[in-house]
């Protein structure tokens, strides 16, 4: 644990800029919001996806999450480590490498985006099987990414479902 990131006080600005890994794990600073920052780091892969989603192909942006999941591997492990805490509620990378994800596979109308947003934090908040159990078990960089993806998976699969009922009426 750093200087800048006590147990009691919790991590500061000056702990996230210390590293690049803590600016990343954080979120560019999102995951230091006194409330709620993993809802605002999921907030954050908007703007993100709406900058990158025109200019880059389809190709391009799913390797482009792929790098960024692995970044994220080391960013969030690296910074989990430097606070004694695995996953903790600051560090936001996995949020917005996850929803990144959904939105690229979510139509492109607010409507449907704001739907998959709901969604996702509702699946990632209450982590339902197998969420919570890799959420328990793996206490890693990996760890810390992937249970968000899962979150990502589920928050598709209930859009398709919802998008197939749409459908056949």
């Amino acid at each position: 644990m750093t200087h800048a990131a006590s147990r009691s006080t919790g991590p500061t600005w000056r702990f996230v800029w210390s590293h690049p890994a803590h600016v990343l794990a954080f979120g560019l600073g999102s995951g230091l919001a006194p409330a709620a920052p993993g809802t605002v780091g999921t907030l954050l892969a908007l703007p993100l996806y709406w900058y990158l989603g025109p200019r880059l192909d389809a190709v391009e942006f799913l390797l482009l999450i792929v790098l960024l999941f692995v970044v994220g591997v080391w960013a969030c492990g690296r910074t989990g480590r430097a606070l004694g805490a695995a996953d903790h509620g600051g560090i936001v990378w996995d949020e917005i490498v996850a929803f990144l994800a959904v939105l690229f596979f979510t139509p492109d109308d607010l409507r449907w985006q704001a739907a998959a947003f709901v969604l996702f934090r509702v699946f990632d908040v209450a982590k339902p099987p197998p969420i919570r159990y890799y959420d328990e078990r793996l206490k890693s960089g990996f760890g810390v990414m992937f249970d968000d993806m899962i979150a990502a998976f589920y928050t598709l699969l209930a859009l398709a479902l919802w998008k197939a009922l749409l459908e056949s009426f």
